[in-house]
């Protein structure tokens, strides 16, 4: 009898020595952010994501990923997932727009305050909520200002975009130095490809004419100013978004007032009030994608912004 217990009792030691084993098997290969001596590099949405594939284009050893996407396509409301969190963990850097737009931000630097964090929008000069531009500072040193009244849609400028890139260039050379001409010559090349997209925005410029307009998302603020035209009125719409007669009535009485001939809006939550405004008004909607959201090949930003380039000329020119 004696010598059962003593079976049994080497048994239940055995078992649990392989349980042991099991579990710190399983809890270093969650945590090894070794990737055999590559970068794990995690973006915080779309469109850093597609800057980061361009910069990193053809780099060894580069692991890159998004997070889950929101479901409304913007990052304000955005709560990460067990997942990101799971993924944010293997991360060696952590690519955001910042400017504020990444609300979970305090939740990441305190899971993982390891965790490098580039910052595209850092030094670029943002859109005010109040109607003046901001200059963004680092938000993780103490000369960062409170970012919650600054528009953070920079990548919808094509002028912004074009230095959300070199930053991430820059701040990935000095990350990972022996690949710093590569990212810097990627940054070189892809820069040219949206100094062209630039250049093409001249033609719908020379024929803005400083007019009015109204958008129906706050990103096209970004679209306004690199245009040269005025918004009169943001009303910012998305799926939970509910919009009463007074709304309406006040977005009517301002196309009225100020001589509207265009509103600015995204077609996937714009286009039930745009069918109102121009069943009530002479205005015409012209829709046009946020890129916030699209494939996830290279030149996705390019072909997005080039197709809306093309919508603006022909609403302004006359041609629509």
């Amino acid at each position: 009898m004696r010598n059962k217990y003593c079976f049994v009792l080497v048994m239940l030691i055995c078992i649990s020595l392989v349980c042991a084993g099991f579990t710190a098997a399983y809890v270093a290969g969650e945590n090894d952010t070794s990737n055999d001596g590559g970068i794990t590099i995690v973006t915080s949405f779309y469109p850093m994501y597609i800057a980061t594939l361009n910069v990193v284009d053809g780099v060894d050893g580069i692991h890159l990923e998004n997070l889950s996407e929101p479901q409304t396509g913007c990052l304000h409301d955005f709560q990460l997932t067990p997942e990101d969190m799971k993924l944010l963990s293997k991360a060696d850097v952590f690519v955001i727009n910042g400017g504020g737009i990444e609300s979970f931000m305090t939740d990441v630097a305190t899971a993982y305050p390891k965790l490098a964090i580039v910052e595209a929008c850092e030094g670029l000069e943002l859109i005010s909520e109040d109607g003046e531009d901001d200059e963004v500072h680092d938000e993780h040193g103490e000369d960062g200002h409170d970012h919650g009244d600054v528009n953070a849609h920079a990548w919808m400028s094509v002028k912004l975009y074009r230095k959300q890139v070199a930053n991430i260039a820059n701040y990935l050379s000095q990350i990972d130095p022996s690949n710093a001409k590569k990212y810097q010559e990627n940054a070189q090349n892809y820069d040219g490809e949206l100094a062209k997209l630039q250049d093409k925005q001249q033609k719908a410029i020379n024929f803005s004419n400083n007019q009015n307009i109204v958008i129906f998302h706050e990103a096209f603020a970004y679209v306004a100013e690199d245009y040269g035209i005025n918004v009169c009125a943001v009303m910012d719409l998305d799926e939970e978004r509910q919009i009463s007669a007074g709304e309406v009535a006040g977005i009517i009485s301002t196309i009225e007032q100020n001589s509207v001939s265009y509103i600015l809006a995204e077609e996937t939550y714009g286009a039930d009030m745009g069918r109102v405004i121009e069943a009530e008004t002479d205005a015409t909607v012209v829709y046009i994608d946020p890129l916030n959201r699209g494939d996830y090949d290279k030149d996705s930003y390019l072909n997005g912004m080039d197709a809306n380039i093309d919508k603006l000329t022909e609403a302004f020119s006359g041609k629509e």
